[in-house]
């Protein structure tokens, strides 16, 4: 083997260390761009078929969500028709006298429906009408009253529950309890 002089051994080991100079530059420049770049790219073609994925999905299901959209706009408008009429005081007077006769309830205090816009939803279609009612009855009575109450009239809300025991009563009369109490319904659109 032919020993190299310095200068060449200098010369050779310079042109060495600017090949890999440009090689780790080329791979910086531009192959790790290039990687990035289509990195990016797979990762938005795969957020891109999700979407589609989605998409595709919401489509199947675009009759289902109108067929459910019939069904609670038909029972939003049997519950309207079971709302407030014309003569609001006397149909919330007899609404709660029907119901109550399957009850030991007694209420004789029934006040005059206030009428005023649904206060805890802006723009809601609807407006609300309040009365205060007020009787005797015993606690169990009257517990299951206002559930059954409640479950029966889903656009009626009871509010403001204030209940004392009776007092000066004897006997069995002394587990009575007095109840006052806002009753909350929703009246229809263009009545009023």
């Amino acid at each position: 083997m032919n020993k190299l002089s310095k200068e060449k051994r200098n010369q050779l080991i310079l042109v060495g260390m600017i090949t890999v100079a440009g090689l780790i530059g080329l791979w910086f420049g531009l192959i790790s761009f290039q990687l990035d770049y289509l990195k990016g790219i797979a990762a938005r073609t795969a957020d891109a078929q999700k979407t589609r994925i989605k998409q595709d999905q919401e489509i199947k299901d675009a009759n289902k969500v109108q067929a459910e959209l019939e069904v609670a706009s038909k029972r939003v408008a049997e519950l309207e028709e079971d709302m407030g009429p014309p003569d609001l005081s006397s149909w919330m007077y007899d609404t709660i006298r029907r119901f109550k006769q399957r009850y030991k309830v007694e209420i004789p205090q029934v006040s005059q429906p206030e009428v005023k816009d649904v206060s805890m939803l802006p723009d809601f279609p609807y407006k609300q009408a309040t009365i205060t009612v007020g009787g005797t009855a015993y606690y169990h009575e009257f517990g299951k009253f206002l559930a059954d109450f409640e479950n029966q009239f889903p656009y009626y809300r009871v509010l403001n529950l204030d209940l004392e025991p009776v007092s000066g009563l004897v006997g069995g009369e002394k587990e009575k309890l007095s109840f006052r109490m806002d009753i909350v319904t929703l009246i229809k659109p263009g009545t009023s």
